[in-house]
């Protein structure tokens, strides 16, 4: 039986936006909804339609956004 081939353009990180944490490389942020996000490996996740995570995220000085 074939394998599937992956189709291109499509990742794990499909819709989700990835910042750099600049000054720690693990840590623990909790919002102000109560809401904790993790940052592993320099880097935190959310989905790209959490406008509330976004914009804490982009408003943060330690925080910048990955192409």
């Amino acid at each position: 039986m074939a394998t599937p081939k992956k189709k291109p353009g499509r990742t794990a990180t499909t819709g989700a936006a990835v910042f750099r944490d600049t000054l720690y490389t693990s840590r623990l942020l909790i919002l102000t909804d109560g809401r904790e996000l993790s940052v592993a490996q320099g880097a935190v996740s959310v989905p790209a339609s959490d406008t509330f995570a976004r914009n804490y995220l982009e408003q943060h000085p330690d925080f910048q956004l990955q192409e």
